[in-house]
């Protein structure tokens, strides 16, 4: 079954590349044709390809692992932060912290500071300083807040990205490739999908178009957390019926010595 279906990405707006004269060559094969100096992109190649990066998602989030969600542009913010928290996945929405991928240890020593003012805050230690110093270090907090409050739970590097825009976004998209981290991204006619392993073609640039294909990533990658919880409840049953026969075996055999007991007196 298709995750996302032809008339509602047209509804969305997906099919409005950029201007002809911004065209990127590379985006050839999605190009369906050219209208009023505007390339319109194939939305049939949109839909299989929402499908495969929505499959594979699903396949990511299963194995229990974490995918980063990119999206500095003030069209997807709100709803990449929305959409990434529903499935309990970390994100950026601000600017994106030069070597966050490539120097992730000094990314997570910035997270913990941040833990770390929470911890003197909550233990009243905070309250010996002087109002400056107070002002000083929340600002500080806010500011760390705001830039990685949204992967705090980041622990790890993550297992894939999701980009929309990869021209505004190059520089992770960059990080990502050197790692050998696989890329998911909304590319519009504009940009060069050489560098991403799973394009979505469409217009990166409308609300609408960027919650719709977003939508139906989130709903694999929430299908893929659902199944890996019931995969876990399955074994875990499995397991506790395993033991269960053992404990009856050894009852049985408790019952089997009473009864020779009993038999005993009788044979005298």
């Amino acid at each position: 079954m298709s995750r996302t279906n032809f008339d509602t990405l047209l509804e969305a707006g997906c099919h409005f590349g950029h201007l002809k004269r911004k065209w990127n060559p590379a985006m050839a094969p999605y190009i369906f044709m050219e209208r009023n100096g505007i390339h319109i992109i194939d939305l049939h190649k949109t839909v299989a390809k929402v499908d495969e990066a929505a499959e594979a998602l699903k396949q990511i989030a299963k194995s229990g692992k974490k995918i980063l969600f990119v999206a500095t542009k003030k069209q997807a913010k709100q709803c990449v932060a929305d959409l990434a928290t529903s499935v309990g996945m970390p994100y950026v929405i601000e600017r994106w912290p030069g070597g966050m991928l490539t120097n992730f240890p000094t990314i997570r020593k910035a997270v913990k500071k941040m833990a770390n003012i929470d911890k003197l805050t909550a233990d009243g230690t905070f309250s010996n300083l002087s109002k400056r110093e107070i002002l000083q270090v929340s600002r500080q907090r806010a500011k760390l807040e705001k830039n990685l409050g949204s992967i705090a739970d980041l622990n790890r590097l993550p297992s894939a990205l999701f980009v929309v825009d990869v021209l505004k976004e190059q520089i992770a998209v960059r990080e990502a490739n050197r790692l050998g981290i696989p890329v998911f991204a909304i590319v519009d006619t504009n940009s060069n999908p050489d560098n991403i392993d799973f394009v979505i073609p469409a217009n990166d640039d409308a609300s609408k178009s960027i919650e719709v294909i977003l939508q139906a990533c989130c709903t694999a990658i929430n299908e893929g957390l659902e199944e890996r919880k019931a995969e876990k409840a399955d074994s875990d049953a499995a397991a506790e019926q395993e033991d269960q026969p053992v404990k009856r075996g050894r009852r049985s055999g408790k019952a089997r010595e009473e009864e020779e007991e009993v038999e005993a007196p009788e044979a005298e």
